[in-house]
């Protein structure tokens, strides 16, 4: 079978259960924003040894990433049923991996950083800030098409760019890189104003 269809070839593509959407749909937008995540997340991984320790979670969130974008190339009202995975556990998977990374760091999570530091820690940022713009376009999709944006898909992806940022951070303290820091979180600035 060839790669090409050429079904695509005037802004339409399709989605899960037959249909066609245009490229620019909202479903689609947001789709294509996951994909980019992963697509860097796999450029992240390659530059990781094989046996890093990070290595089979990232794994576990590339095909969790796969599963999610099949669900949510699902319009709700298709009659066709989805057979993959959800990974309904994945916001908590995510805590655990954030509180674990964060129990071997020395400097709490206090500031706004500049993204960069070592190239790990950079890519890290760019799958972070990825994920923010796929949040942004699973926002428009749930406006749209409420029932095929899931409460497990919406908590994982917005987990996911926090985990991106301490594992930014973890990167820097393993190779002793000092942090660029730009200022408090805003809710620390508040306490600091308060305790004055």
């Amino acid at each position: 079978m060839k790669i090409y269809t050429r079904k695509g070839d005037h802004g339409q593509t399709g989605v899960f259960g037959g249909k066609r959407e245009y490229k620019d749909s909202a479903r689609i937008e947001c789709n294509g924003a996951i994909d980019e995540a992963n697509s860097t997340l796999g450029l992240l991984r390659s530059k990781l040894e094989p046996g890093h320790a990070w290595q089979p979670n990232l794994h576990r969130i590339q095909k969790d990433l796969m599963d999610m974008m099949s669900h949510l190339a699902r319009p709700s009202d298709s009659s066709k049923v989805n057979p993959n995975p959800k990974p309904i556990d994945g916001a908590i998977f995510c805590e655990a991996w954030i509180d674990e990374l964060e129990a071997a760091m020395t400097e709490p999570s206090d500031y706004f950083l500049l993204p960069g530091g070592n190239e790990i820690s950079a890519l890290c940022h760019v799958v972070r800030t990825q994920i923010r713009r796929a949040e942004r376009r699973l926002v428009t999709l749930s406006k749209e098409d409420p029932a095929s944006v899931e409460e497990y898909i919406a908590s994982y992806i917005n987990r996911l760019s926090d985990l991106f940022f301490t594992l930014a951070r973890a990167e820097m303290a393993s190779k002793a890189i000092a942090e660029e820091r730009w200022q408090l979180f805003l809710y620390k600035r508040k306490k600091v104003v308060n305790n004055d």
